[in-house]
């Protein structure tokens, strides 16, 4: 019954083109609208390691400005820097009150390639601990994170991304092999396999959307041999004049984070940041808000540091109202379709044909121009995501289809489309036969 239900809906498309047309454009332009929207909220807001994110602390120390001034405020309440002065980042590495605690910040390199043909170039690199990796998950193609001797002894070793591999070895295994940075050779520890959290969330202040680093290294390595900051750096006081007064200035620009197993992990280390709070504004340092010095959940963290724009969420907003809108659009045009044909109707009803029968019939009809309308939608969807990432290239990397988005682009059109198919087809089956017989 259903197949002749989709048979019957497709012989009166075709009936009717340039009304069809118009239904299956509504539908289409209403879903590609809501989803454009929809998908980048989507890869913006979601959670980046959702497998983790509830054991994931970022570690906010709020040391900012002597006369009360706060770093910033979201939602109108005052927030702690996003980043860590470096006698903060040490201290809070070496007391190791967590599963995995790590610090890490951007540098610039040169990578200068062996290979015939390959030109130098400059390249961004991670210097953190070998912590780092397995607290983010980062998966391994070949080897793996340099040990900790090697970063209590700042050892050259490096951690190259998939990409740098392939152009440096030509994809091999390249652990144990050379490679020259800044003048200098490193011993490759590790390849890293293709990984790109969208937002990047373990350092925010570099570029949400932006690429992981394709070079990693010891965070000891790079602070002794004081590898220039390729990031921010924020002070609220002059740190002074040399390398010395700068790593004991109150300036701010490594990133912290650590990893707490359970609840009662999560107290500890905040009775621990409640100590230390204490014993810095003892050695004499501001602290003014102590209660702003915190080890902040993920998603809470992401939240805060406004990963997704207000304007994103307004424009989401905006476009499920004009889905709504077109929703509306649909269903009059149906109805006018539906009601033009009350003769047929009468004449059905006439020799037996049920409400019921008839109620499935039409919105059928509606369930077949919503399926065209996901098609239409589908494909000006990807014609917006397009559009994003024209506009806004550095969203280019959450501006794309998923298959969960895919399926639920498919899944909006046909249930708007029934829905808008609702009313009319109550009607239509609701037609008084008697009255309409003689116009058929």
């Amino acid at each position: 019954m259903f197949a002749y239900y989709v048979r019957i809906a497709l012989l009166g498309l075709k009936r009717q083109p340039v009304l069809s047309a118009l239904m299956v454009l509504a539908i289409g332009v209403g879903v590609a609208t809501a989803m454009t929207a929809l998908t980048v909220l989507q890869r913006l807001g979601g959670d980046p390691i959702p497998h983790k994110s509830e054991r994931l602390f970022a570690l906010g120390v709020d040391n900012w400005d002597t006369d009360g001034n706060s770093w910033g405020e979201v939602d109108g309440k005052a927030v702690a820097p996003d980043l860590l002065t470096h006698k903060d980042a040490m201290a809070l590495l070496a007391a190791d009150r967590a599963r995995r605690t790590v610090i890490a910040y951007a540098v610039g390199l040169t990578v200068q390639p062996e290979k015939e043909g390959l030109r130098p170039y400059a390249a961004s690199a991670r210097a953190t601990v070998p912590d780092f990796f397995p607290m983010f998950d980062v998966p391994f193609l070949h080897g793996g994170p340099w040990s900790e001797a090697d970063e209590a002894g700042r050892a050259r070793v490096v951690v190259l991304s998939k990409a740098t591999n392939d152009r440096l070895f030509g994809g091999e295994n390249s652990v144990g092999r050379r490679v020259r940075l800044s003048d200098q050779y490193y011993t490759v520890a590790g390849v890293i396999d293709e990984w790109a959290p969208r937002p990047k969330y373990y350092d925010l202040s570099t570029g949400a959307m932006n690429d992981p680093e394709p070079l990693f290294i010891p965070l000891s390595l790079a602070i002794e041999e004081d590898f220039g900051v390729n990031g921010n750096i924020n002070c609220w006081a002059s740190p002074g004049e040399g390398r010395a007064s700068f790593l004991a200035s109150e300036c701010i620009w490594l990133n912290g984070w650590v990893e707490l197993p359970d609840e009662a992990a999560v107290a500890a280390y905040r009775d621990f940041l409640a100590g230390y709070v204490a014993e810095q504004k003892q050695a004499g340092r501001s602290f003014l808000r102590p209660e702003l010095t915190a080890a902040v959940p993920l998603r809470e963290w992401l939240r805060l540091r406004r990963v997704v724009p207000d304007d994103m969420r307004l424009f989401t907003v905006l476009g499920f109202a004009f889905l709504l809108v077109c929703l509306l659009n649909a269903g009059t045009l149906l109805l006018a379709k539906f009601l033009r044909r009350s003769g047929e109707i009468g004449l059905r009803r006439a020799v037996g044909a049920s409400k019921r029968t008839l109620f499935a019939q039409y919105l059928t009809e509606s369930s077949v121009v919503g399926l065209f309308g996901a098609v239409v939608g589908l494909l000006l969807t990807v014609a917006g995501l397009a559009g994003v990432r024209s506009l806004v290239p550095e969203w280019s990397a959450v501006a794309s289809l998923d298959l969960p988005m895919l399926g639920a682009c498919v899944a909006i059109a046909i249930v708007t489309s029934v829905l808008a198919g609702i009313y009319p087809a109550w009607r239509a089956s609701n037609i008084a036969p008697a009255a309409h017989l003689k116009t058929h």
